[in-house]
């Protein structure tokens, strides 16, 4: 089963539409369009080594807010239109999201492109964010794309614990959001960590339905990754489980620190042709992308009375393949049963970061990392 599959046609021809869109909505002057890869060169500086630079007033600025929505929307968007299909988002009508941090409503944006499913469905986002003009921003252009849709939009303009009224939500997401809270924290803290996975955890359910899901996504980075695995123990404690990309209920056997980090990356050949003209020409092209995240829910029968094989048990890839002298090519992936090396034979390369596959244990470990040792399956 593939996570991170190419995009449909459908789903590439949207995205493709999504810079014209942009420029429709928000149209740049054309004395100042050669400066936009500039300043999306220094909104990237702000957003990443400079953040203390950054005024919380920062996409107030015409020609940041121009640069985040041509570049960094169109990044998240087109990773999270990657990843939503392969993810268990079940709606009914009259079901509401809740999205914390929503910045230019990029969840809704990308869910309408990559579940057309959802199109006529009635449901109900309330979308918070700290940045009025960027709600604002978000919400023309999602009306632009989407035109007249059932889906209703509710723009919050608060911070994190701002009140959210109406019944709890079927979806609670948080997307590239808690890396404000935790990139404060030294890195060797990892009490702090868990005190702040903890606090947001505790916010995270507090506003989800009996039956509800919560996603949460940061950036593929060591620090994120430890993050998520905190924030997976706490929502544990909490009765939610983890369903992707976790394929068990055991404890991490990838949570950062000095230990592998879970993170997926994924080739970028299918983003939208301007978006990667526009990444060359600030510097910043983007040949892979790469997330962390996390995907629960209450537990499922399936997961209360499973029962796994004694040879043969499912495995999340979380690494690109290496040589692996005289075996073939590794790759490193998540079980029950801990960490997994996986062999595969050959040279054509048939499995990629996020596929969950059953393997067959050697019932050994590698000496080096301590892995189990498994297989693929012979073609």
């Amino acid at each position: 089963m593939r996570l991170f599959s190419p995009l449909s046609p459908e789903a590439r021809r949207t995205l493709e539409e999504v810079p014209r869109l942009i420029d429709q909505v928000f149209p740049v002057p054309r004395r100042f369009r050669p400066g936009l890869p500039r300043d999306v060169a220094e909104l990237s500086r702000l957003l990443t080594s400079s953040r203390g630079e950054r005024p919380d007033s920062y996409l107030g600025k015409k020609g940041l807010l121009s640069a985040y929505l041509r570049y960094f929307f169109l990044w998240n968007s087109y990773r999270l239109c990657r990843l939503l299909p392969g993810l268990s988002l079940n709606f009914a009508a009259g079901d509401a999201v809740t999205d914390l941090g929503s910045g230019p409503l990029t969840l809704a944006v990308a869910l309408w492109i990559a579940r057309p499913d959802l199109r006529q469905l009635p449901l109900e986002f309330r979308c918070l964010d700290r940045n009025a003009v960027v709600l604002d921003a978000g919400k023309r252009l999602f009306y632009a794309l989407a035109g007249d849709t059932p889906w209703v939009i509710k723009a919050i303009h608060g911070t994190l614990g701002e009140p959210i009224y109406g019944p709890k939500a079927r979806l609670v997401s948080a997307l590239n959001v808690f890396n404000e809270r935790f990139e404060e924290i030294p890195q060797a803290d990892s009490g702090a960590l868990q005190q702040a996975a903890d606090k947001s955890s505790q916010l995270l359910v507090s506003l989800l339905a009996e039956s509800g899901s919560i996603l949460v996504l940061e950036p593929g980075v060591p620090w994120s990754g430890h993050y998520i695995a905190a924030l997976r123990s706490s929502l544990l404690a909490q009765g939610q489980v983890p369903y992707s990309p976790c394929p068990h209920l055991g404890i991490c056997p990838c949570p950062g620190g000095k230990a592998k980090w879970c993170h997926f990356a994924f080739d970028t050949e299918d983003a939208p042709t301007a978006l990667q003209r526009l990444s060359i020409a600030a510097g910043l092209p983007k040949e892979r992308a790469t997330v962390s995240f996390l995907l629960t829910g209450p537990v499922k029968k399936e997961q209360e009375s499973s029962q796994e094989e004694a040879k043969t048990f499912p495995v999340r890839i979380i690494s690109d393949r290496f040589p692996v002298p005289q075996q073939g090519y590794g790759r490193y992936g998540c079980s029950s049963r801990g960490l997994v090396l996986a062999i595969e034979r050959g040279p054509e390369e048939r499995n990629k970061p996020g596929d969950l596959v059953r393997l067959s244990s050697r019932e050994k470990r590698d000496p080096k990392t301590g892995a189990l040792l498994a297989d693929f399956p012979k073609k």
